[in-house]
């Protein structure tokens, strides 16, 4: 599905760290999402600086954990210890394609499920995710579609997987890719991420928003009722039968 570009919100790492937060909310950015932590043991050693400076700067902060296929035990204590996000601060799984070592659905409702009850938010959870969802999700989950989609899809248009109505928020671009803008002030080419809504209103649904509904599935068509209709008439009468002032078959001549 197509739709409008409103860029609201950035996601960084020490790839591309803001140099300047202030500049980053004059062009209209209200959120930062920063990589944390990855698999058991890697810290992001830029990631305290920077959310000092963004929250300084008045923007809302999240973290993110970039996944892979290692113990999620592992991983969620890794999490917990370094980002140990406050109430505010968004919290996100980063369940995208990791080569050999991507992390399962099992995997990711695990970790999903044991951050969420050690934080004591049920169901604040944000999945990121594109092509990764698509393949490893079967059919309408209702784990999943009851969490908050950051779809990653670079275009014009965006597709969810089935579990979902629609994103979230969209990452339109990584900074080369994709519809623009590419760049924003105070950080440069970077990936950027869509809101369909005022920055209001994402302001409010930062940390505990919550997923739109899925549409109920369309009932399935029933088969008509056979209808028989016995026709008596006197020999050598034609005998026309119409539906709906249809001709049905050919006229029958008695006799």
């Amino acid at each position: 599905m197509s739709d409008t570009i409103n860029p609201l919100a950035v996601d960084l790492s020490h790839w591309d760290p803001a140099d300047d937060y202030r500049a980053v909310r004059s062009a209209g950015i209200v959120g930062v999402i920063y990589k944390a932590t990855e698999g058991q043991g890697y810290t992001d050693d830029t990631y305290g600086q920077q959310q000092h400076a963004a929250k300084a700067a008045g923007l809302k902060w999240g973290s993110y954990h970039f996944a892979d296929a290692s113990d999620v035990g592992g991983q969620i204590a890794n999490y917990l210890a370094f980002a140990a996000p406050d109430p505010d601060e968004l919290f996100c799984l980063d369940w995208e394609d990791n080569g050999g070592d991507t992390m399962s659905a099992d995997d990711a409702k695990e970790w999903i499920s044991k951050v969420e009850a050690a934080l004591g938010r049920p169901g604040e959870c944000v999945i990121y995710s594109g092509n990764t969802a698509k393949e490893l999700i079967d059919g309408r989950d209702p784990f999943f579609g009851s969490r908050r989609l950051w779809l990653a899809q670079y275009g014009s248009e965006w597709e969810t997987q089935e579990s979902w109505a629609a994103p979230w928020l969209w990452q339109y671009t990584d900074g080369v890719y994709g519809p623009s803008p590419h760049s924003i002030s105070g950080i440069g080419p970077c990936d950027i991420n869509s809101y369909d809504g005022p920055a209001t209103q994402l302001i409010e649904q930062w940390a505990s928003g919550s997923a739109q509904p899925m549409p109920p599935p369309s009932p399935r068509p029933q088969p008509k009722p056979a209808v028989t209709i016995d026709v008596a008439a006197p020999d050598g009468v034609r005998v026309r039968v119409l539906i709906n002032g249809m001709p049905v078959g050919r006229s029958l001549r008695k006799g």
